[in-house]
């Protein structure tokens, strides 16, 4: 199932996908009897997702997704974890090793953007960057666990783009102010739930930049893998409903790579992880 939070008119919702249709809440309340509620994160993590699960043949999806404007699917995610250098053919081009447990960066949930909407990025930035990632949406509450429960805790999966500022995070000689600016996690473009993705760590994942082909690699080429992302991290962490894990990116990027541009003014980035969707957006650069 995809589940995706939309907004037409001023007024914000959310609900179910299926073949380019979205059943709102409301719809499904009146499909089904079931008056879920307001909330998204309500919704999908305190019972009510899966309360509709056994009706979900009796929901009509009447509504064309294309009349909304998709928003980010969480909106206020406790946490926004993003790895770094965990693809093997990202950290060869770095020329790295690739670290032999998470080596992280926190996002705020200020970064966080929709499909189909401005990456607006100041003036000041010379070096923009992207970043196509498979993000992990966090469905139960969950410290210490091992890898062989990790899977468990995962509610499901979106794409999230770690839009970065290189420049700032040469000067800055880390990674978080670069990475934290206003509307620097475009994602989504829904949730994709875990029963639809046999194996996520066999998926195709694609960046284009004005139609050329900047990222083309597989989540096969993760170095530390899901469960062990998520069982190191919860030695540490406490994981909770809604967090996103962000699991690193592949190859292709433009830091180190003379033959790839930085971002520029009115790129049109699309994104596309198989089984999951594809996002889009558009970069402005703002005085």
């Amino acid at each position: 199932m995809k589940i995706a939070r939309v907004v037409k008119s001023d007024r914000e919702t959310f609900g179910l996908v299926k073949d380019g249709k979205i059943a709102t809440k409301d719809d499904i309340t009146q499909s089904t009897g079931i008056p879920i509620p307001m909330n998204i994160r309500d919704f999908l993590f305190d019972g009510w997702f899966e309360e509709i699960l056994p009706k979900i043949d009796d929901i009509e999806f009447k509504h064309d997704l294309s009349d909304f404007d998709v928003l980010a699917p969480i909106p206020n995610p406790n946490k926004i974890i993003c790895l770094a250098f965990n693809y093997k053919d990202h950290a060869e081009e770095q020329k790295l090793t690739p670290p032999k447990e998470p080596a992280i960066v926190n996002k705020p949930r200020t970064a966080l953007n929709g499909t189909n909407a401005e990456i607006i990025c100041p003036n000041f930035v010379k070096e923009l960057d992207y970043e196509i990632e498979l993000a992990l949406i966090i469905g139960k509450k969950c410290k210490n666990i091992s890898e062989e429960e990790a899977m468990d805790v995962i509610f499901g999966y979106m794409i999230l783009n770690d839009v970065s500022a290189r420049d700032i995070q040469a000067m800055d000689k880390q990674f978080t102010r670069a990475k934290s600016f206003d509307g620097f996690a475009p994602c989504g473009p829904w949730i994709t739930t875990k029963d639809e993705i046999d194996d996520p760590q066999n998926l195709k994942l694609t960046t284009k930049i004005n139609g050329q082909i900047r990222q083309d690699s597989t989540t096969s080429n993760m170095f530390i893998k899901i469960p062990s992302i998520i069982s190191i991290l919860s030695k540490s962490i406490t994981l909770e409903p809604g967090d996103i894990i962000s699991t690193g990116t592949a190859a292709g990027v433009a830091l180190n790579n003379p033959n790839i541009p930085y971002l520029k003014d009115g790129d049109h980035i699309e994104m596309e992880i198989e089984k999951i969707g594809t996002i889009q957006n558009k970069v402005r650069f703002v005085d």
